[in-house]
């Protein structure tokens, strides 16, 4: 029997929605679901070029990268003693086909129930009776689309888990999942729509399964039943790619969405996330493609997370508009802060990529940011721009993490008495645009940092701070046109991290 080691615990996988029987069909042909599926097409999001790049699939690279393994042999599933990296594959759609069940799909919560059920099996599996690997199992959940709400669904609803049933995840990543439902023109699926099981994104239905109270507005909260450290969203924002339904879903999802989900929906509160130029499925899909593949790794075996905030000191209106301000008309604006991440020698992928060109980028107005002159009103709404996770058995030299955030602050435009304002306005004009170059060393109980601007010389311009771990270091940002803030950025060790509960706010 092989070591059951941290981090390195059985994955499950657990696939997306198929809607039609045929789907579903074509579904349960395959065996490893979808898992399997890679990719060798990029899409460069600022010109929609196609860069060639083979991505082979996640369950080929965490076989060659991490030796995990599949659970088949000799064209069965195997029932006995199974290593603990092993990938399972989650086949809740086996009883709707008509040749392999009854031709019925499972419910949410059977579906729920039976990865429950699968999870103690596969425990067993690896574990047999060997008392202390028991108590030590653990599993990491891999979800695509649907299947995250059957992973929240078994995490949070009573009536199918208890506490030490969900002890036994370690760790759940979910990409592109409709954790706050599926919204077609505005509107969320309704509750009646129980075609094909559609209604499963409606949020009333959503909330009974997820065995939340009442019915809430929102329904993408894990209601203290597990920890949002441990649950990672990944977020597509390419829509223009989702060719379901000859396209008409993305469509009807529209812009800020990866083609069927919209981005506000794809993430659970107070969760890391990440975004990336990806649609929903199909070439450029999420699940097949390097981008996920590497937040995926990081965050189930890496050891490290970054975490970034902007705080604004500083917006200048231009001249004019103060000017407009100051004689008492009303002035409002509203700003885009964008931000890329990327380790150091990653040039084919990006840990996470927000985007205005993407629609993906995080949108604050002016009064979120400086609350300048309303005295009693909640503190401002500083941007979350990144959660990155790194991976500190990757340094290629010495003992630094070296990775570069690239960081934009540009403004939609100015309104004065509700009208547009269009003097001297240039589209697409920045306020500051700049990449930080950060390298980061351990010390006995934090970090010592060090960070350069990518337009200046390294030899007269980098700064460095220390600070234990999980503080904040404030990194100065400014530019000639008057823009001031600072780079909240906490670096800390993921066995130790503490504070980080609640510090990525929903939509952030």
């Amino acid at each position: 029997m092989d070591s059951l080691t941290a981090p390195y615990f059985p994955i499950i996988y657990v696939r997306g929605y198929a809607m039609t029987p045929s789907e579903i069909a074509a579904t349960v042909a395959t065996p490893y679901m979808g898992f399997n599926l890679g990719s060798t097409k990029v899409r460069q999001a600022w010109d929609g070029t196609v860069l060639r790049h083979v991505f082979e699939s996640p369950l080929v690279r965490l076989m060659k990268d991490y030796d995990y393994r599949d659970t088949y042999s000799n064209g069965i599933e195997i029932s006995g003693e199974l290593p603990a990296r092993s990938v399972v594959i989650y086949r809740y759609y086996d009883p709707a086909d008509s040749d392999l069940g009854n031709g019925k799909a499972l419910s949410i919560i059977e579906a729920a129930q039976g990865l429950k059920a699968l999870l103690h099996q596969v425990r067993d599996q690896v574990c047999g009776d060997d008392a202390a690997r028991l108590q030590a199992f653990r599993v990491h959940l891999v979800a695509h689309s649907m299947g995250g709400l059957v992973c929240r669904s078994f995490l949070q609803n009573d009536a199918i888990s208890a506490p030490e049933d969900r002890a036994m995840v370690d760790k759940v990543f979910t990409y592109a999942t409709p954790h706050n439902g599926i919204e077609m023109a505005g509107i969320n699926v309704p509750a009646v729509l129980g075609l094909w099981d559609m209604n499963n994104f409606n949020r009333k239905t959503m909330a009974g399964y997820l065995g939340l109270k009442g019915t809430p507005d929102r329904v993408d909260t894990l209601d203290g039943k597990f920890d949002p450290r441990r649950f990672f969203c990944f977020v597509g924002t390419n829509q223009r790619d989702y060719e379901v339904a000859l396209g008409l879903t993305r469509k009807l999802a529209g812009e800020m969405s990866d083609g069927l989900v919209r981005i506000e929906n794809a993430t659970v509160q107070e969760a890391p996330r990440a975004f990336s130029y990806r649609s929903h499925s199909g070439t450029y899909g999420v699940v097949n493609s390097e981008d996920g593949y590497q937040n995926l790794v990081r965050f189930l075996f890496g050891d490290v997370r970054a975490d970034g905030t902007l705080d604004v000191d500083a917006l200048p209106l231009p001249a004019s508009v103060q000017k407009a301000k100051d004689s008492g008309k009303q002035v409002r604006a509203s700003y885009y802060f964008e931000a890329t991440v990327a380790p150091r020698g990653a040039d084919n992928y990006k840990l996470t990529e927000r985007r205005r060109e993407t629609f993906s980028a995080v949108l604050r107005s002016f009064d979120e940011l400086l609350r300048l002159d309303n005295v009693g009103l909640a503190a401002p709404r500083s941007p979350v721009l990144f959660s990155a996770f790194l991976d500190t058995s990757k340094i290629t030299v010495g003992r630094t993490m070296v990775f570069s955030v690239n960081l934009a602050v540009s403004t939609t435009g100015y309104t004065i008495n509700n009208k547009l304002w269009l003097d001297q306005h240039v589209e697409g004009e920045y306020l500051f645009r700049n990449t930080l170059v950060i390298r980061a060393t351990q010390t006995a109980d934090g970090w010592n940092l060090r960070y350069v601007f990518a337009d200046e010389r390294s030899s007269e311009s980098l700064g460095t701070l220390a600070a234990r771990d999980g503080e904040d270091y404030l990194i100065p940002l400014s530019s000639p046109k008057g823009f001031k803030g600072r780079l909240r950025l906490t670096v800390t060790r993921v066995a130790v991290a503490a504070k980080l509960a609640g510090m990525v706010a929903a939509g952030g």
